[in-house]
């Protein structure tokens, strides 16, 4: 169990449910919080992590409570079982469920059988009761027994409703989540430079990777995802960290961490072994680099990412083209998908309480709207977020080349893309790897900023900060 903390003040927690309610409209809103989990056995438990949307509505870290919205009365409850003395024999004194409430303006609470009652109550009325889709089994069972659901049937009566709200909210960060978003990034910012420093012939990629995590700890919080720390960047989401690092690889670094309050960053660079790019090196990277910085200079409120993530597609398959790996015109490559070969993901994805932020509502839900659809072509529809930007968005900037011989192998068997792909000379880069370089950036009323303290990009930056090791 962790002791009890808020976020912000309960002013801004009784505002943000408040606007749930309006927006929501009618019935009762049900937010459980989040159990803790055993690992191997019972009492050995996993990390606690709360919900994020319960965090955001009640900001309250405390397992095993469910905060309750009434659209039609205004009030607010809070439910969970104090603890006795058989728990705090263990935990120490922790404060009540009814000072819980009170901490973050809540004038109503119980314990679990209330909120049973509640529940009952508000079936024999007929009443809407609205709950998000749950992404946990253990929570999905808590659903069905307060609401009388078979267990199969709790996701098909989710509501779209509560959403969409939630969806509308949660994408506008403000100006303190913002602050707490940078702190995340300072961190990050420590977890990079130093692997950045430690990035020599001889040792493991575990020992870089329990290094961030380290760092992460020591700025308050865990990584805000499984440590990416690969010399076999090709692999795009490569969480396994046994090889040693060999001079002539990239090594591939994405990494981020959460605040005590849960707010997250999400920073990749891709460096060299031994700190000293060679020609091959170079010329990949500035092509992606060349890309990411495209990003930043477009961004603004009413262009969708979906347009950014085609626009940067352009530029790279323009560097591609360069070094005899595509050819013919650079529009026809891009909307063939050609390029897709060598950066089959989507341009980035929102951020904030989560890494991937809101994904449990439904991607579609969070990162597409009713203008802006998904696309069917290979590489563009796994773009996470395609959705027209808004000022207070924070996305992902973070293109990337890889060279993935399975993929290489499969396309040129199929003739896929056959007129644009020079086979023959991609089967000389089949070795490289991989290079992914991502910031978080906020969107703001006239353009874009990076967020957070500068983190070493550029190849002279880069080969400075190894050096200096």
């Amino acid at each position: 169990m962790q002791s009890v903390k808020t976020l912000f003040s309960k002013e801004t927690y009784a505002s943000r449910r408040e606007q749930l309610r309006r927006d929501v409209g009618h019935g009762i809103i049900v937010l459980p919080g989040n159990h803790e989990a055993s690992c191997n056995y019972p009492d050995n438990t996993y990390w606690f992590r709360q919900d994020s949307t319960f965090l955001y509505f009640f900001g309250l870290q405390r397992e095993d409570l469910v905060g309750v919205l009434d659209c039609d009365t205004g009030k607010d409850y809070l439910f969970g079982n104090d603890y006795d003395i058989d728990d705090i024999i263990w935990t120490g004194p922790l404060p009540s469920v009814s000072d819980l409430a009170a901490s973050v303006g809540v004038s109503e609470s119980g314990d679990m059988a209330a909120l049973q009652s509640l529940c009952n109550k508000a079936a024999a009325s007929a009443r809407r009761v609205h709950y998000l889709p749950p992404y946990r089994a253990d929570i999905q069972r808590q659903l069905s027994l307060l609401l009388g659901l078979r267990y199969d049937a709790v996701c098909c009566h989710a509501s779209m409703d509560l959403v969409k709200a939630c969806v509308k909210q949660r994408s506008i960060k403000s100006a303190e989540e913002v602050e707490e978003i940078e702190k995340a990034i300072a961190t990050a910012y420590n977890m990079h430079v130093g692997a950045m420093k430690m990035a020599f012939e001889g040792r493991y990629e575990y020992e870089l990777a329990g290094f961030m995590e380290g760092e992460a700890r020591k700025g308050n919080g865990p990584v805000s995802f499984p440590v990416i720390m690969t010399i076999h960047g090709e692999t795009l989401h490569n969480h396994g960290h046994n090889n040693r690092l060999e001079k002539g690889r990239m090594l591939v670094m994405d990494a981020g961490c959460e605040t005590a309050m849960n707010y997250c960053s999400d920073i990749t660079r891709s460096v060299p072994v031994g700190g000293r790019f060679d020609a091959r090196q170079r010329a990949i990277y500035e092509i992606v680099l060349k890309a990411q910085m495209e990003t930043i200079r477009i961004s603004r409120p009413g262009i969708t990412y979906q347009q950014v993530h085609t626009a940067i597609s352009k530029v790279l398959a323009e560097g591609y083209k360069g070094l005899g790996i595509l050819r013919g015109n650079v529009d026809d490559i891009v909307a063939a998908g050609a390029h897709s070969l060598l950066m089959p993901h989507g341009l980035g994805h929102m951020m904030g309480l989560d890494v991937h932020d809101m994904e449990n509502y439904g991607q579609i839900n969070v990162g597409y709207d009713e203008e802006t659809r998904p696309s069917t072509q290979f590489g563009l529809g796994s773009l996470r977020c395609g959705r027209k930007l808004e000022s207070g968005f924070v996305v992902t900037d973070e293109p990337g080349c890889y060279f993935i011989p399975a993929l290489i192998d499969k396309w040129h068997a199929e003739g896929t893309n056959k007129d644009f792909v020079n086979f023959d000379e991609l089967e000389k880069w089949k070795d490289f790897g991989g290079i992914r370089i991502e910031d978080d950036i906020l969107i703001t009323p006239d353009g874009c900023r990076v967020l957070g303290k500068p983190i070493p990009k550029t190849v002279d930056e880069i080969e400075a900060t190894m050096s200096a090791c």
